[in-house]
């Protein structure tokens, strides 16, 4: 098996050295990520700067690593379109320094190299690492998802399936089981910061904290917080096919 690894925290990130690590055990590992963090960028993709390409030596043993002055979804698109000569059996995108839930995933760097890889028919994976106590527990992550890796190709009857994963940060004994979920909902209070750079120039920074918002128990934020592995099937199509005859009617 044929494995691109990506993520959106940066070509030097522990987790993403630590999926690629764990990942050897089951096949051909080549990573290419951003050479910095990229984080919140959602699909944005490079069309007015160059894209350079910095090949990295003694990343990790047995694995080929290459940075990208670009973004995830660059990343992806770059190394099946360009950089390899052989198409990927599944892109895996992570491990992500922190969760990526609910409707967090319209945002996430992370999820988007995923659904890049979606885009060009290839099965992919996002993996997150979901801090508790502000800890991020990377052993866990990377023992788990070599054996979801392995449970989703074996059972999928799909050769392009797209996923999300969340993994709490416990220590592997303390995980509760795994549950297949659907997207919660994440909203914020957010506010911006009026600022003054050296020149008396404004600026805004921007801020908030996460709202209390109440989920549902067979949501992805649910289960996390309870404990849980969540698992959450994606996809790409975002059409609202309960509204398609309604709106014929307006016309």
């Amino acid at each position: 098996m044929r494995i691109l690894v990506t993520n959106d925290d940066g070509i030097d990130a522990i987790g993403l050295k630590e999926l690629a690590r764990s990942l050897t055990d089951i096949g051909e590992v080549v990573v290419v990520a951003p050479s910095e963090e990229k984080s919140a960028i959602s699909h944005a993709i490079t069309m007015h700067h160059p894209l350079r390409i910095s090949k990295i030596d003694n990343y990790i043993d047995g694995v080929e690593a290459w940075s990208i002055t670009g973004t995830p979804s660059d990343c992806v698109k770059i190394a099946i379109e360009t950089l390899l000569n052989w198409k990927p059996d599944i892109v895996i995108s992570g491990i992500n320094n922190g969760g990526n839930l609910g409707t967090d995933v319209i945002y996430s760097g992370t999820v988007s190299a995923a659904i890049e890889g979606a885009l060009h028919g290839i099965s992919a994976i996002a993996v997150s690492a979901v801090a508790k106590d502000g800890k991020l527990n990377y052993k866990t992550s990377s023992y788990y998802i070599l054996k979801l890796v392995k449970m989703v190709i074996k059972n999928s009857d799909s050769n392009n399936f797209l996923i999300n994963i969340n993994i709490p940060s416990l220590d592997i004994d303390n995980i509760k089981g795994i549950k297949v979920t659907e997207l919660g909902v994440r909203k914020y209070d957010n506010s911006f910061i009026e600022r003054k750079d050296p020149l008396g120039r404004q600026y805004y920074w921007l801020s908030g904290s996460l709202a209390d918002v109440e989920n549902k128990d067979e949501s992805d934020i649910k289960a996390v917080e309870d404990g849980f592995i969540s698992i959450t099937p994606l996809q790409t199509d975002l059409t609202n096919y309960n509204l398609i005859e309604k709106m014929k009617t307006w016309i």
